[in-house]
């Protein structure tokens, strides 16, 4: 056993030492060790009953013969964090995570783990940390919350955010905001719609680390707590077979995860933490590896933000079991991938089938035809961006408009709250990604209160930083490289300033992404004025478009005052180079010549 360096032998008395002021037993100390990673606390909703959840794992273990130790690790509840200083931290404490899972199996050789996370980052982490340990272990959910109820209809935590912006423009009363507050979140677990918890719990299932329906069972059904027992049992078998993580974690898996996650219409934080999952399994995948998996998956579900139903829902209509049983009936789906019942998917998803298609689309009648995120790229985003098109409404997959250009989510916070957002408009806000922010916050009060004062079908977002799972509207994500990095991005606003000592220096950055453009700098009043025109193009997001065959686009196409970047000569037969998803020359002459030549008085903006 891999505990055996820490309790057998001659030198290791002292050791056993120890353990038995922990009130260990010679028969507790013969058999496997099993670390239990216990995220539990009394901030986040989702993390107050794990110690129940904890119980029933050692429940398991026990009765599997096996001896548990528990151990914690600290969490991070975004909703609460959101929208202040403290988001800063939340996406660094998915590392942090990662680094204490590590850290106490490597410095108390467990035999296995039992992983017991539910919200946020706390998930990834824990997901990353034993991969990078690589011994035998499982995943235990903490389980959705209940939806809440308001007028007779269910509402979610998204839904109080929106009201925010309902009551700024007096379309509902304080009293009313306050109610819906009271309402919306009913008891434990993790935020009742599809958004980033639900998600990363749905997709442990799908990457084979989980038993099936550990991320739809309500938190607080006793289903829940026979979870965690056979949990704790498995583990028991994962150790006697040495079934670990980076044998289950295949690149098949990984194609699994997000064939599922484009399937129910995932968080677009998927897009950070299932490329890092697969970068500690050895597996080398990137934003653009998403697109292919999502222009051959057809998304299934309109689960909140992106409809009405709640995660109840998607659980009694069959929840993850049924949704990859119908990707595997149309071989959408790897059912060979080992998981962690020591059996296939294919085993595992035998008997299983939808069992309300209101909420689960077959692949015949599916809600979109394409997946529920997509990877966008352009000359605003040259490395790529994110946005959950599940959740966006069909006019504005197309759009066009004015950008209002902020640096900071705050600044932007007071603009929309201000009244300067108006129909049509593009609100791009800069300096938010992980080294502009610092730290990548997760913005989910500025597109949930554009929602609610009725803009979503309007006003769209782009930002280097991200949003929450929660977010819905034409809101793009991940702008990649960061302005802070020198990101075509951030442009505007440095361009807008000709005596700014700074501009040398981003020009030098910048360099890269210009392409033989030649700069001329104009002067604006502010840095936040009317930049430029920016122009969407995601109605295929990430395929081509069946009635215009044009690729997926986002890009700054004009500009109304400051500065202006003028294709030279020898750039400007390759101006539609910057456009998303143009890497073939023949495509790029083709998209060329259907738009026309383009003369040096022509404004175009990165």
């Amino acid at each position: 056993m891999r505990s055996d360096v820490m309790k057998k032998g001659l030198e290791k008395a002292p050791h056993r030492s120890l353990f038995r002021a922990a009130g260990l037993t010679d028969e507790e100390l013969a058999r496997p060790i099993i670390g239990i990673a216990n995220s539990a606390n009394e901030i986040i909703p989702g993390h107050i009953h794990l110690n129940t959840i904890v119980a029933a794992v050692k429940k398991g273990i026990l009765a599997a013969g096996g001896t548990p130790l528990e151990f914690s690790t600290i969490g991070v509840c975004d909703g609460i964090a959101m929208n202040h200083r403290g988001m800063k931290y939340s996406l660094g404490s998915r590392e942090l995570i990662a680094d204490s899972i590590e850290i106490m199996a490597m410095g108390h050789p467990f035999d296995g783990m039992v992983l017991v996370p539910n919200c946020d980052k706390i998930i990834p982490g824990m997901l990353i940390g034993a991969l990078r340990v690589n011994i035998p272990s499982i995943v235990v959910s903490g389980g959705p919350m209940f939806a809440g109820r308001h007028k007779g209809q269910k509402i979610t935590l998204n839904d109080v955010f929106e009201a925010v912006g309902k009551a700024a423009k007096k379309t509902i009363s304080m009293n009313e905001l306050h109610t819906i507050e009271c309402a919306a979140c009913p008891g434990a677990g993790s935020c009742a719609g599809l958004f980033t918890a639900n998600s990363m719990n749905c997709l442990t299932e799908a990457l084979g680390l989980a038993l099936p329906y550990n991320g739809t069972i309500p938190a607080v059904m006793a289903d829940r707590i026979r979870l965690a027992k056979e949990s704790g049992k498995l583990i028991m078998n994962l150790v006697k077979k040495n079934i670990t993580p980076r044998k289950i974690v295949t690149r098949k898996a990984i194609e699994n995860a997000l064939a599922v996650d484009m399937a129910i219409g995932g968080s677009s934080n998927t897009a950070l933490h299932i490329p890092a999952i697969a970068h500690y399994a050895g597996l080398p995948i990137t934003l653009k590896d998403i697109n292919p998996v999502s222009e051959r998956t057809p998304h299934l579900c309109t689960i909140a933000p992106a409809g009405t139903h709640a995660m109840e829902d998607l659980h009694d209509a069959g929840g993850i079991p049924a949704v990859m049983s119908e990707l595997l009936r149309n071989r959408l789906l790897h059912g060979d991938c080992l998981t962690v019942t020591g059996k296939t998917h294919a085993h595992n998803l035998r008997g299983r089938d939808i069992l309300d298609e209101s909420v689960i689309r077959r692949v015949k009648a599916p809600v979109h035809a394409d997946g529920g995120l997509a990877v966008l790229t352009g000359n605003i985003a040259p490395d790529g961006c994110i946005v959950k098109q599940g959740a966006v409404d069909p006019s504005m997959l197309r759009h066009s408009g004015p950008a209002k250009v902020f640096t900071s989510e705050e600044a932007a916070m007071k603009g929309i709250m201000g009244g300067k957002i108006k129909k049509g408009d593009v609100v791009v806000i800069i300096y938010e990604g992980p080294r502009g922010g610092p730290g990548m916050r997760e913005m989910l009060t500025p597109t949930s209160v554009i929602a609610g004062m009725g803009l979503d079908k309007d006003v769209a977002l782009i930002t280097d930083g991200r949003f929450s799972g929660a977010t819905r509207g034409s809101s793009i994500g991940h702008v990649s490289p960061e302005a802070a990095a020198g990101g075509p991005i951030g442009a505007p606003v440095y361009a807008s300033i000709d005596d700014d000592p700074s501009y040398a220096q981003y020009r030098a950055q910048v360099a890269p992404y210009l392409r033989g453009w030649e700069s001329v700098i104009g002067r604006v009043a502010h840095p936040a004025a009317h930049l430029h025109q920016v122009e969407i193009d995601a109605r295929s997001v990430g395929g081509v478009d069946v009635e215009s065959r044009t690729q997926t686009a986002i890009r700054a196409v004009g500009l109304t005052r400051g500065a202006r970047l003028l294709p030279s000569k020898e750039a400007s037969k390759h101006l539609l180079g910057w456009v998303a998803g143009l890497a073939a020359s023949s495509v790029a002459e083709h998209n060329a010549a259907s738009c026309g030549p383009r003369g040096r008085n022509q404004i175009i903006t990165i």
